[in-house]
């Protein structure tokens, strides 16, 4: 695992765009898998100004979901196929035939699940996943004591997840769905790169059980402890919990330039 430490939220969306950019000039049809959040948003930001100054084509790119809530109606504002549809693929310029993501509204929601696992291995599987990480350690929706092995499924929000996410909800909980479609962890390190974007004093318990913490299911971002390419990229705050945060900026200010992230 590398970890980078970079000043601030916008150094860090800018740098794990060009690692976006620099694919998608050797892989047109890239598959980009996406999070939603504040947090990925200046990755978005940064990567839209490369596509609008004609840096990087991303007109053949290819956009997967990592997660989606279970009922809620596919054109409410607030799936995650509508915020990512707002704050991805009409800001590349991409039309929802460039969308992959499972079926929220699916009577069978075991087969749903199933049915995306599929349709990611036949579209020749994630090239690059974007992550975020919950101050409890969750990427996606894999909370505390999920299977490292897990595949996409349904899961039951925790009460503060559900908080969380009431301010998308006008404040009111009870618009909050209790559960959703998740890729597992077995799933999301199946993709070839996974790039984890933390930001904020309030993630820095969180990074240091990923990067430094043993590798256990209460923590489920440490499961990128076991992947071949995973890169955590976080700011000053979030880094702060870090024993080896030295030898981090080390190591990362000597690398070759040509190896990118």
């Amino acid at each position: 695992m590398e970890v980078v430490i970079v000043p601030d939220a916008q150094a860090g969306g800018e740098l794990i765009a060009e690692a976006m950019a620099q694919l998608l000039r050797r892989k047109p049809d890239a598959l980009l898998g996406v999070a939603t959040g504040s947090t990925p948003l200046p990755i978005y930001q940064a990567l839209t100004a490369k596509v609008r100054s004609g840096a990087v084509d991303a007109s053949r790119a290819r956009i997967a979901q990592l997660d989606e809530y279970v009922g809620l109606p596919a054109s409410h504002p607030e799936s995650y196929r509508s915020v990512l549809r707002r704050e991805v693929l009409e800001p590349l310029g991409l039309s929802m035939d460039a969308f992959m993501g499972p079926d929220g509204e699916a009577e069978d929601v075991q087969a749903a699940c199933e049915a995306y696992d599929r349709a990611l291995a036949e579209a020749g599987g994630v090239d690059l996943q974007l992550l975020g990480i919950g101050t409890d350690g969750h990427i996606g929706f894999n909370e505390p004591c999920s299977s490292l092995a897990s595949r996409t499924r349904i899961k039951t929000l925790t009460e503060q997840t559900r908080v969380d996410n009431a301010r998308f909800f006008e404040g009111d909980i009870d618009q909050v769905p209790h559960h959703v479609i998740t890729q597992g962890i077995g799933t999301i390190l199946e993709a070839r790169h996974l790039v984890l974007l933390a930001t904020g004093e309030g993630k820095a318990d969180a990074v240091a059980a990923t990067v430094e913490g043993p590798v256990a299911a209460v923590c489920p971002a440490s499961a990128l402890q076991l992947h071949p390419h995973a890169t955590v990229v976080v700011d000053e705050a979030a880094a702060s919990k870090l024993k080896l945060a030295d030898y981090f900026r080390h190591t990362y200010a000597n690398k070759p330039e040509w190896q990118g992230i």
